[in-house]
C-alpha cells in the first residue's frame, strides 16, 4: 500500500547484481540463496564482463558480485572491472569472486577497490553473510584465504620476529597499523587521529620499514598474527 506513506517492502531488499558468468550454474546457486533471504533479491545479472556497467546502470543494486577472470596477455582484467564499476557507482559495495582461489586475486582485489572477497567454495549462509557485512560497509574476506594468508606468514617469519618487531612499534605507531591493516585510507586516517596526511604518509611509510614490509596486505597477515585485530573484525 502506498497511500499510507509506507515503503514497499522490495524497495527495503538489499539488491544484488550477479556478474558471474564463467559458471553459470554458481550464478544459479547465488540466485537460489539470496532470494530465499526475506532481505535481499537479485536485481540483475551481466552476462559478460563488457555488460557489468550497464546492467548496473540498469539495475537498482546495493551490491555487486563480481567474478575475477584469469590472467591473460594483458594481465588480470579484474582489476580494471573493479575500477569501472566503482566508477559508474561509487556508492555500490563490490564482493570479488576468484576463478581459481588464487590469494593474489585477493590483494589485487583491495587494491582495485573491492569490499570483499568469496572464493567458490563458499556455502550459502557464508554468501549471504558476506553480503550483510559488506552492505553494513564492513570489509568481507573468505575465512579459507584468511586462514592460508596467516599459515603462510607463520612458516615464512623467523621465529621471534613477529614479537619484536611489534614491540619496536611506538604507541602512534600501532594506531596507525590498525587503521591501515582494515584498509582505511591515508585521508581517513588523517581525520581519525586529527593529523594531516603527511603526517599519516609519513609515519606509515617508517612502519613499513619497521617491519619490512611493502603493502596492507603484509600488515593484514601481520595484525592478525600479532592479534592486533580478529577476523571478525575485517
Amino acid at each position: 500500500m502506498r497511500g499510507n506513506g509506507q515503503v514497499p517492502l522490495r524497495s527495503m531488499k538489499l539488491g544484488v547484481l550477479l556478474a558471474v558468468f564463467d559458471f553459470p550454474m554458481l550464478s544459479v546457486g547465488y540466485r537460489t540463496a539470496i532470494d530465499a533471504e526475506m532481505d535481499m533479491q537479485v536485481v540483475g545479472e551481466a552476462e559478460s564482463r563488457e555488460t557489468i556497467v550497464p546492467a548496473l546502470e540498469r539495475s537498482s543494486a546495493d551490491v555487486v558480485i563480481a567474478e575475477c577472470l584469469p590472467y591473460g596477455t594483458q594481465g588480470c582484467s579484474s582489476f580494471q572491472t573493479i575500477e569501472a564499476i566503482r566508477a559508474a557507482k561509487p556508492s555500490v559495495r563490490i564482493l570479488a569472486l576468484d576463478c581459481r582461489c588464487g590469494t593474489e586475486q585477493f590483494s589485487l582485489a583491495l587494491k582495485a577497490g573491492a569490499d570483499g572477497f568469496l572464493t567458490r567454495n563458499e556455502q550459502p549462509g557464508d554468501v549471504v553473510n558476506a553480503l550483510r557485512c559488506v552492505s553494513r560497509g564492513q570489509t568481507y574476506v573468505s575465512p579459507s584465504i584468511v586462514t592460508r594468508m596467516v599459515n603462510t606468514y607463520v612458516l615464512r617469519s623467523p621465529q621471534g620476529y613477529v614479537e619484536d618487531a611489534y614491540d619496536s612499534l611506538s604507541d602512534r605507531d600501532r594506531e596507525l597499523l590498525l587503521l591501515a591493516a582494515v584498509g582505511h585510507t591515508n585521508r581517513e586516517i588523517a581525520k581519525t587521529l586529527h593529523l594531516s596526511e603527511q603526517t599519516v604518509h609519513n609515519y606509515r611509510a617508517n612502519i613499513m620499514e619497521k617491519l619490512g614490509f611493502h603493502d596492507r596486505v603484509e600488515l593484514l597477515k601481520f595484525a592478525i598474527r600479532r592479534g592486533v585485530i580478529e577476523v571478525s573484525d575485517l
